[in-house]
């Protein structure tokens, strides 16, 4: 199975929608836990690498470095 590529402050698309009703989560944080934070409420969640990986559907949006 290819594994899905993210990186720290990309946008991406969790299978299930926040309860708020916008399905678009930022990665403010990665290690061995993850921390997300909705785009809509600003709630952040942290849960771990692997329950993460089995729950992303899609990478939205790519940051960029700009130097």
């Amino acid at each position: 199975m290819e594994e899905k590529q993210y990186n720290l402050k990309d946008i991406v698309e969790m299978k299930k929608p926040h309860p708020c009703g916008i399905n678009e989560w930022k990665i403010i944080r990665m290690g061995m836990d993850i921390r997300i934070k909705c785009v809509g409420c600003q709630h952040s969640v942290m849960i771990p690498r692997k329950e993460f990986t089995k729950k992303l559907k899609k990478v939205l949006k790519r940051h960029e470095e700009e130097k």
